[in-house]
């Protein structure tokens, strides 16, 4: 019984020593992931961008995807009401630290506004997924169309090339960002508007914007960019690295 009391005591002893030690990386509380903000077209919704924010929820990113009423008020409104209520998610969940962004059309432009007017320290990267960043040809054809108006909002008209366009009316983004562009079309239509090559909403040419850390170049349409396989395999790789990996 003594030789048990012995060992209790010196198992008990080294259960304590132990305890002083410092923590290991095994035990050490795992630091908050990066937040992600999903940013969804005009006319969309989240659901448009789901497939991308499992693909980086499954990556570890902490992902904020919410939905926007994207028709309903003027770019000057929207860039705030669509980006201060994510930004508040990811603090919240302790992910605020650095936040990146990966937009859809609309949503890249939302980006670029709030970014002109306000600061944000824990700013990460920023992938643009067919934006018109040069406004789109496409949209001052159409806005004179009856149902334009309706179908697209206020934001719809200020995407164009005119004397009211908000892309054309930014500077050069402070923030490291990369584009991918579509030059497939599934609308015909709205192609016989735009300069070649196009995704049916905005030209390739139209997508690109000084201070491009990176561009990418791929055969999908604007309406399916953010779904696509490659797509979100190219923008995993630049939220990770800052570029695109050279294809093998």
């Amino acid at each position: 019984m003594n030789l048990l009391r012995v060992a209790a005591g010196l198992v008990a002893m080294m259960l304590g020593a132990l305890s002083l030690l410092p923590a290991t990386a095994d035990t050490e509380v795992a630091e908050a992931a990066e937040c992600v903000i999903l940013l969804h077209g005009l006319a969309r919704t989240s659901a448009s961008m789901e497939e991308m924010q499992e693909a980086l929820t499954d990556e570890g990113y902490f992902v904020v995807n919410d939905s926007y009423p994207s028709r309903e008020y003027p770019i000057e409104e929207l860039a705030p009401m669509a980006i201060v209520p994510a930004l508040e998610k990811c603090e919240q969940a302790g992910s605020g630290d650095r936040i990146s962004f990966v937009t859809h059309s609309l949503g890249g432009i939302l980006v670029r506004y709030y970014m002109a007017h306000n600061e944000l320290d824990a700013m990460g990267r920023v992938i643009m997924l067919g934006p018109p960043n040069q406004g789109s040809s496409a949209a001052d054809s159409m806005r004179n169309i009856p149902g334009f108006d309706l179908l697209n909002g206020p934001a719809g008209g200020q995407l164009g090339k005119g004397e009211d366009s908000v892309p054309l009316s930014l500077g050069v983004p402070e923030f490291e960002f990369a584009v991918i562009a579509g030059d497939r079309t599934i609308d015909p239509v709205t192609s016989l508007m735009l300069p070649n090559p196009d995704d049916g909403k905005v030209s390739v040419a139209d997508t690109r914007l000084e201070g491009m850390a990176d561009f990418a170049l791929v055969t999908v349409s604007h309406a399916y960019i953010m779904k696509d396989e490659e797509v979100i395999e190219l923008v995993k790789q630049f939220l990770d690295d800052g570029r695109f990996e050279p294809a093998s």
